[in-house]
């Protein structure tokens, strides 16, 4: 058996040709003949190190996109529209804050973010009809578009009959008219969630605030926007679980809120006419509240044919709560008749000279000055010298 001849030795061409010592592998170093393979194993790490990290802030990218597509664009039904005002000192920053804690959007800084992003709002003091759970870019809309562009405003006092409110929008919304909104408020259409079982009154029921109308809404719309907004307004104050503390129904504290708005001309005296309320009610004891005999009766009748005149409302004359409410009350009174002022402590000036073993509780009231606070009472002999004071004031007539 022949033997391969050294590749120094085997012959060569015409061509000379030169011997390279990297032609023989026996002589060639290692390491120009195959790579260090740990090397490669570093760099492989390397890579799969890299790809890990690309891939997890591609998913932490993913994860915030979609949290803040869910903040500009939430989940769930976009709700009836309300309204919210820009006042004139007004900014981006406290318009925000207050989006998100009336429930138009769940995250002010966002807001901001989104609004400066997309050219931002120019902010014009008025009032704005926004709904909840929109898109931000809806809400930016709206802001970006004067009030008056689209909308005619009407105002409904706190304390307003429905009968009032009638007259309000023939008056501000042409060409509506009281007679058209009285018919759609009786009609049954529009109910509110507070509503008694049967009952056809919206009295009461209809939260009185700032309205922008659009052109083409009528009686109808505006009154189903007004009832939403008391639902609102209710939810927020927590009516609900307040009437049950008190052994009432959402309507029944709105009948008391009732009560409230057309006596109370300032909060300090809200919360003590609801305890006198509540603690007439406990003890049967007529109301005796006089707003009451003015409802649905002639404004100029004398108050002394009122107090004789029997009707539902005369809470002179029949114990407990009227029929239904007398009067479309504010946050403020609805606040006051969910939180009724405590009785008098056993060391206070009007349980002073009450017998031993006496209860000590608000039971009266009358007006004490000119701009109409009231001074309050825990027995009739106090009631009495109280409203002596007025009438030698000149505060009763």
């Amino acid at each position: 058996m022949k033997t391969a001849a050294p590749i120094d030795q085997l012959p060569h061409g015409d061509d000379d040709w030169t011997r390279d010592p990297w032609d023989d592998t026996a002589y060639a170093p290692a390491s120009e003949v195959e790579r260090a393979p740990r090397r490669v194993r570093v760099m492989k790490w390397v890579l799969l190190g890299a790809s890990a990290c690309v891939i997890v802030a591609i998913l932490a990218a993913g994860c915030v996109g979609w949290w803040y597509i869910r903040q500009v664009n939430p989940s769930g039904e976009v709700t009836a529209a309300s309204n919210f005002t820009v006042n004139e000192s007004d900014t981006l920053q406290s318009v925000s804050v207050r989006l998100q804690d009336e429930g138009f959007i769940t995250n002010a800084r966002v807001f901001r973010y989104y609004v400066e992003h997309k050219g931002g709002v120019r902010l014009t003091p008025g009032y704005y009809e926004i709904r909840e759970r929109t898109h931000m870019g809806n809400i930016m809309r709206v802001l970006n578009t004067p009030p008056e562009a689209t909308f005619k405003k009407v105002t409904f006092p706190e304390g307003f009959t429905l009968e009032k409110m009638g007259k309000r929008v023939e008056r501000d919304l042409p060409p509506m008219t009281a007679a058209r909104f009285a018919a759609a408020a009786a009609s049954g259409t529009v109910r509110s969630a507070y509503q008694p079982e049967g009952s056809t009154s919206l009295e009461g029921l209809l939260f009185p605030d700032t309205y922008q109308v659009a052109g083409s809404e009528s009686e109808t719309q505006v009154i189903e926007r007004m009832a939403k907004l008391m639902e609102r307004v209710g939810r927020q104050e927590n009516i609900e679980a307040g009437a049950a503390e008190l052994g009432r129904t959402p309507y029944e504290v709105l009948v008391v809120a009732s009560m409230i708005e057309r006596e109370a001309k300032f909060d300090i005296d809200r919360s003590k006419i609801a305890r006198v309320i509540y603690n007439r009610l406990f003890l049967a004891m007529p109301l005796q509240i006089d707003a009451t005999l003015l409802y649905g009766q002639p404004a100029d009748t004398p108050f002394s044919v009122l107090k004789e005149t029997d009707t539902p409302y005369n809470s002179y004359l029949h114990a407990g709560l009227t029929p239904t409410p007398i009067a479309n009350p504010g946050r403020a009174s609805i606040h006051a008749a969910l939180h009724p002022e405590p009785n008098p402590p056993s060391g206070d000036a009007l349980c002073r000279d009450l017998a031993k073993g006496e209860p000590c509780v608000y039971l009266y009231y009358v007006v004490a000055d000119e701009d109409g606070h009231h001074v309050f009472g825990a027995t009739l002999q106090q009631h009495e010298a109280n409203v002596q004071k007025a009438r030698d004031a000149g505060l009763l007539k």
